[in-house]
């Protein structure tokens, strides 16, 4: 079965919105577009490098197609990710009309997530996804994650697109690996690891006092 990898930058507030440039996403008035710019280095980037030296097609929403369709294909003919890039299979997902002439795109559109489970089901390469802040909140929604790897980058934005939005599925992840660049940029890798497991720091055995009762009850109230 291919696996669905989600690799995407955000700030430490976890925006996604538009990391690499002024024009890439202006939607809801964003401003702050090219926030990752100055925070790349050679660790970070190896660490994108390492992902997608692996066999892989892209997975994208509509807005991030759009982006890379535009930029990718006119690229110089010795730009490797642009060769790889217009080599491999692009799927889209998209509820409204696209443009498809990049070569080797499939448009995934109606019941898009049955769509993407049998796709997951097909022979083929792991499906990697960047950017593509719409369609993450389905596959999160929708448990379809194998792998994720988050640049985290050292700004706060305030605004924009994020990664985990409000209704994302209570979820419980493992760390695979830990990346930290010399420009502050911290990328951990995670995969899908059940249920969330609860606790308490209450020492086992020692009831409530009663003041924390009365707190308990105080707070019962004000929130309901």
């Amino acid at each position: 079965m291919r696996k669905i990898i989600v690799a995407t930058f955000t700030s430490m507030d976890g925006v996604l919105q538009a990391p690499g440039g002024p024009h890439e996403d202006t939607s809801g008035g964003f401003k702050y577009g090219g926030w990752m710019f100055h925070y790349t280095d050679d660790q970070t980037d190896n660490k994108l490098g390492q992902i997608m030296s692996e066999p892989f097609d892209l997975l994208l929403g509509r807005r991030t197609y759009e982006i890379f369709s535009a930029y990718w294909p006119y690229q110089p003919s010795d730009n490797p990710i642009a060769t790889l890039f217009n080599r491999i299979n692009k799927y889209v997902v998209a509820s409204t009309p696209v443009d498809l002439s990049w070569e080797h795109s499939t448009l995934i559109t109606g019941d898009t997530i049955s769509e993407l489970k049998k796709l997951k089901e097909q022979d083929g390469p792991d499906l990697l996804v960047h950017g593509s802040s719409v369609l993450i909140q389905s596959l999160l929604a929708n448990k379809l994650i194998d792998e994720l790897h988050i640049w985290t980058f050292p700004v706060t934005l305030g605004e924009g697109r994020k990664l985990f939005q409000d209704g994302t599925q209570a979820a419980q992840w493992k760390v695979t690996d830990v990346v930290i660049g010399a420009n502050g940029g911290i990328v951990a890798s995670y995969i899908p690891d059940g249920d969330i497991r609860l606790g308490s720091f209450e020492t086992a055995g020692v009831s409530a006092s009663k003041a924390e009762l009365a707190r308990r009850e105080k707070f019962a109230k004000e929130t309901y």
